[in-house]
């Protein structure tokens, strides 16, 4: 029976992290140090994770296990079986397929066993044309294994007539739509690629004579690992023992679009995104927002723990003072007593409690990252309420989420998004605040580096989920039914 980490509602009103992909080439053991860079990523995706590793000797062996990286992965019997000097790993949180339902075959890296020899690829992002692909595959005699958009890739490599596995990933992928960072190996070779608008980030480290691709940079962090830069927007990295880093650009050229969000919530706040550290943005997005919407009050208190920043940028600008008004319980972890009705109903109070003697009599503002349907909202503005304090002020640090992510996040229907069927001021009234802003996607533009603000003609990032303009169409989508924003 398989054993997965606990839902619980403090999660359920937050958009989910997408995946976390890692790999190692030209260092013994080289799963321990993609168990290493996982437990990194383990933000990115905590429903289960798998490796995959190749030894000469052994050829190919892989794990796949539903639950966190600690509890798996860090097993000397386990890891013993994952014997080489390459090696890929992959978190999960399933965007695409069935969600809630997750069998074990759902469970990347993803293996084929080509002519040329055995290959592992593991995807984080999301395929936009997937139901099109997966109809068209099985039409011509594919049989998949998974409910994962994902697999598409692998059975497209299978279709392609190139003589090596690189060539056919390219073919792969030029046929795939969405966002996609891929790594991914064969007997000699780790591959690294994304997307031709880089949605999804992908880096390069290198350790010791050896080379690391990861989500992020904190998995090079963990590991001991130097970054060496970004996996570019379309482009192909093959690295060898024998031959090091090739380039190759596979892709037509297209405008860069990194998703925004990744910068506000999704990312590690110690790493770096565009050259840019993520805390730091993350402050700046609280001084950006207490610039546009300033308002009285005596403290200025994240909601713990991704607000953190953003309220310290929004207490430095503004002059009120900092506090952690709450308190978030760090040992939650799988819950100790049967989640009951009367469990379920205590809400946040499990995850967070109120600083009473610190909030009594107190104008409060409280900064959190985003309001997706307002639920946690609305029960921690009665905690605050209930402890005492005199007022409620919201300031959000991302504009209103109004419309889903075709690209690797999962995010609710769009008509179960509060922004999509309120105003700023309706969904004051819902939550029942004194106050409630956000920030404004032009503030935001500015808080990533951006002075002029967001370039309408043009934006320098994906910013779908806010403003509705979905760089690729979202083509399995639309043939359900989805519409997309009527052109202004």
């Amino acid at each position: 029976m398989r054993e997965m980490p606990p839902s619980h509602p403090f999660d359920d009103d937050k958009l989910k992290e997408e995946c976390g992909v890692f790999g190692v080439i030209g260092v013994a053991d080289a799963a321990n140090f993609v168990a290493l860079g996982m437990h990194a990523l383990q933000h990115r995706g905590q429903e289960a994770g798998g490796i995959v590793a190749h030894d000469p000797a052994f050829g190919f062996s892989s794990a796949r296990r539903f639950g966190y990286v600690r509890d798996n992965f860090t097993k000397a019997s386990l890891m013993e079986t994952l014997p080489g000097a390459l090696s890929i790993g992959h978190v999960r949180y399933s965007t695409a397929g069935s969600k809630g339902n997750t069998q074990i075959r759902d469970v990347q890296p993803f293996f084929g066993e080509f002519s040329m020899g055995g290959a592992a690829i593991a995807h984080n992002g999301n395929i936009t044309n997937a139901d099109a692909l997966r109809k068209e595959l099985i039409g011509r005699g594919s049989i998949f294994q998974s409910s994962s958009d994902s697999e598409c890739i692998i059975h497209l490599m299978a279709r392609s007539l190139q003589t090596n596995i690189p060539e056919r990933m390219k073919d792969a992928l030029r046929r795939v739509e969405g966002a996609f960072s891929v790594v991914a190996m064969t007997r000699t070779k780790l591959i690294g690629v994304r997307d031709p608008m880089g949605v999804r980030p992908l880096v390069l480290g290198r350790l010791g004579q050896g080379w690391v691709l990861s989500s992020e940079t904190c998995g090079l962090d963990i590991i001991g690992a130097e970054f060496v830069r970004e996996v570019a927007p379309g482009e192909m990295v093959v690295i060898s023992e024998k031959e090091g880093v090739q380039s190759f650009h596979p892709f037509e050229r297209a405008q860069p679009r990194f998703c925004i969000f990744e910068h506000v919530y999704f990312s590690r706040p110690d790493s770096i995104l565009g050259g840019r550290s993520v805390y730091e943005t993350r402050r700046q997005i609280g001084v950006e927002l207490a610039k546009e919407s300033p308002v009285e009050a005596d403290l200025v208190c994240p909601v713990p723990d991704s607000g953190t920043p953003a309220a310290i940028g929004f207490s430095q600008q503004s002059g009120i003072p900092f506090a952690m008004g709450i308190v978030r319980n760090q040992y939650m972890g799988r819950t100790f007593i049967e989640p009951t009705e009367q469990i379920r109903n205590m809400g946040v109070r499990l995850k967070l409690n109120v600083n009473r003697a610190l909030i009594k009599d107190k104008r409060v503002i409280l900064v959190d990252d985003s309001v997706v349907r307002g639920t946690t909202s609305r029960k921690i503005k009665e905690m605050i309420l209930d402890a005492g304090a005199a007022e409620v002020h919201f300031r959000i640090a991302s504009p209103p989420t109004a419309w889903p992510c075709f690209y690797g996040v999962d995010t609710p229907q769009r008509d179960k998004l509060l922004a999509a069927t309120m105003s700023e001021e309706e969904m004051r009234d819902h939550l029942a605040v004194d106050s409630l802003k956000f920030i404004s996607l032009d503030g935001l533009y500015r808080a990533v580096g951006e002075t002029k603000g967001r370039n309408a003609a043009c934006p320098q990032y994906c910013d779908a989920c806010f403003s509705g303009e979905y760089p690729v169409a979202p083509r399995d989508m639309i043939a359900k039914g989805f519409e997309l924003k009527a052109a202004e």
